[in-house]
């Protein structure tokens, strides 16, 4: 689809710049291979100017436009925002579905989330004025004590390509919300969006500074955003290894960071289900944004009285996706995102094979597709836990299927993971779900459906998947400093000295 792309700057103190070093980056768009516009490369030079613009935003007026005001101030703001997607709607489905490939029809879902979540988290700008001079209960009549919710200062976000600007704004609302002015850095592999959200803070009247939006290079632009000595915090969604490099780099100055990392997750079939509901579950629990999600349910664990139908009804209902270019009317599968990320996952899927395992349905480029980074959604079966599609994550649309026999062994099969971001389980035993909610080494889990995701709730994993939540009340609080204020209220001397 012919769809115009306009040219793009840095978006630094309410200004669109361009790069320092001019540099710039091709948008290739992943259904046709095709480049089609292009983004500003970022360095540390231009990472050093948004700092400044967003410090000084921070402490302008001393606190009083930004960072001090009141949250109700900051939720006029957030609601502005919010209002203004919602208008421009139409505008940013289609920049995401053309830059990232997903459908349109789930990159309509992902835009309505993004004002959806500005909206959320305008409330909980208001409700932390409520939270403000809390009472903390002492033992010593003589002390009084209260709490301060402070903002962090200025933040470092750092978002991923498989949600462009739902991912960033997980992380830009909270961050307003709670009165910090931040840096943002999407992938450069689908950043058009969030470049557009400049346009549409200077449009409510955002203060200069309070967000700036740097595109680039990881080593480029996102390397000194974490290791710059002004930024007080960094909040990350992508990769385990990247996030470790995050880590080991914030370290160095103590910088505390929030990290969503990836994820294999599984998913739990016993055999009391209802095979057809749970199958199209197990679908989209790893075909939907075309595979690439961290939390894809993408090990499935199936009972083995069951499993050959299951396995039959999965093979069926997956030869009936539609695989097409994401404009397309009921299009359900696009193309990954990059040329990089497609032979990433043919390779797993070759190793797979050569490993021993089965590929039963898909796993090649589908027939009808000559262009564009097409990949049919794949099954694979014949698994053995030592494979490396048991282990790894594949980043795309591939499932692989092993069996079980009893409960034990179904959940110490689903923990058989360095990560933890999700799982889910089905079952018609409410009581067995319960105790395999409780028993899965994950930050969320879903019962009887995969991948449902709401703003109100928490979201983060453990083990190798990170630490920190977003989302919800939680959300918020990743970006506020809790301050102790304690005051002797007693007109008596304290008396443990002798006085002279």
């Amino acid at each position: 689809m012919a769809f115009p792309m306009s040219v793009h700057q840095l978006f630094i103190d309410g200004e669109w710049r361009e790069p320092l070093l001019k540099n710039r980056i091709p948008i290739i768009n992943p259904s046709t291979e095709e480049i089609i516009g292009d983004i500003p490369a970022a360095t540390a030079e231009d990472v050093e100017v948004a700092v400044v613009a967003a410090r000084k935003a921070f402490k302008r007026n001393k606190g009083r436009d930004w960072a001090a005001t009141s949250g109700a101030h900051r939720a006029r703001y957030l609601r502005a925002i919010a209002a203004k997607i919602t208008e421009k709607k139409d505008h940013f489905v289609k920049l995401e579905t053309l830059d990232s490939g997903k459908p349109l029809d789930e990159a309509v879902l992902d835009i309505d989330d993004v004002a959806t979540c500005f909206e959320y988290f305008a409330g909980q700008a208001e409700a932390l004025d409520a939270k403000q001079k809390a009472p903390v209960t002492l033992p010593m009549d003589r002390f009084k004590s209260h709490v301060l919710r402070q903002p962090i200062g200025v933040v470092g976000l750092i978002s991923p390509w498989n949600y462009p600007l739902l991912m960033a704004t997980w992380k830009i609302a909270p961050a307003l919300a709670a009165g910090c002015t931040a840096v943002l850095k999407p992938s450069e592999l689908a950043s058009v969006t969030c470049l557009e959200f400049g346009e549409v803070c200077n449009e409510v009247g955002l203060p200069p500074g309070v967000l700036n939006i740097l595109t680039g290079l990881g080593p480029d632009a996102g390397a000194p955003i974490v290791s710059h000595p002004d930024i007080d915090k960094i909040a990350f969604t992508g990769s385990s290894a990247t996030g470790s490099k995050i880590m080991a780099s914030a370290a160095q100055l103590v910088k505390p960071v929030t990290l969503e990392l990836g994820g294999k997750s599984p998913v739990i079939m016993f055999e009391d289900i209802d095979i057809e509901t749970a199958v199209e579950w197990t679908l989209f629990g790893v075909f939907w944004t075309n595979g690439q999600i961290c939390s894809a349910t993408s090990r499935l664990l199936v009972h083995e009285s069951i499993a050959a139908e299951f396995v039959d009804r999965m093979v069926k209902w997956t030869k009936n996706i539609k695989i097409s270019d994401p404009f397309e009317e009921g299009c359900r599968l696009g193309p990954v995102i990059s040329k990089g990320q497609y032979d990433k996952i043919m390779k797993f899927i070759s190793t797979a094979k050569s490993e021993g395992a089965t590929i039963l349905c898909g796993g090649s480029r589908p027939e009808h597709l000559k262009k564009g980074y097409y990949i049919e959604p794949t099954i694979i079966t014949d698994i053995t836990t030592s494979m490396q599609i048991w282990k790894e994550e594949v980043f795309g649309p591939v499932i692989c299927v092993k069996t079980f026999s009893t409960e034990d062994e179904a959940i110490e099969l689903a923990n058989d993971t360095e990560y933890g971001l999700a799982g889910a389980v089905f079952s018609k035993d409410l009581e067995r779900c319960e105790r395999v909610t409780k028993a899965l080494e994950v930050g969320a889990v879903w019962v009887n459906c995969s991948q449902p995701c709401f703003v109100h709730a928490p979201w983060g994993g453990v083990k190798r998947s990170g630490f920190g939540r977003e989302l919800g009340e939680w959300g918020i609080e990743n970006y506020l400093n809790i301050k102790q204020v304690t005051s002797d209220i007693s007109d008596e001397p304290w008396g443990w000295y002798k006085s002279p």
